[in-house]
């Protein structure tokens, strides 16, 4: 018996949320996230197996900065597709340990906008729906 095509949607993580952010800032998450000691992936209610899916995510953007010129890179924005159900806990995340982990206020504010205006545009077609 095969999966149907629902199914096989929503185990992907079913929407996804365009999240844009500068190469330099989606690094500095992707690293934030490798960061995060067992205990700590623990209290966010994450195992293993879901901080290596959302480290894809973000490097998946390596993919699309294929072939730019290296001194364009750093501030080259990146649309990422991330399923929505990630948006919430990258967000929760986001608040509670990249502020220990950032080089500077700048990639939070970035980052944090990124992911509110995907959480709210889910929470828009939910209401919408």
């Amino acid at each position: 018996m095969t999966r149907g095509p629902i199914r096989r949607w929503r185990e992907r993580g079913g929407r996804s949320a365009r999240l844009v952010l500068p190469f330099d800032d989606i690094m500095e998450f992707a690293l934030a996230l490798l960061a995060v000691p067992p205990a700590e992936l623990r209290a966010l209610g994450w195992t293993f197996r879901d901080r290596k899916r959302l480290l894809d995510h973000f490097l998946a953007s390596g993919k699309a900065a294929q072939g730019s010129k290296p001194e364009d890179l750093p501030t080259m924005p990146i649309a990422l597709a991330v399923p929505q159900r990630d948006v919430d806990r990258l967000l929760r995340f986001a608040r509670r340990e990249l502020p220990k982990a950032a080089s500077n206020a700048g990639v939070i504010d970035r980052v944090l906008a990124a992911l509110d205006t995907a959480s709210h545009r889910r929470h828009a077609d939910g209401a919408a729906a």
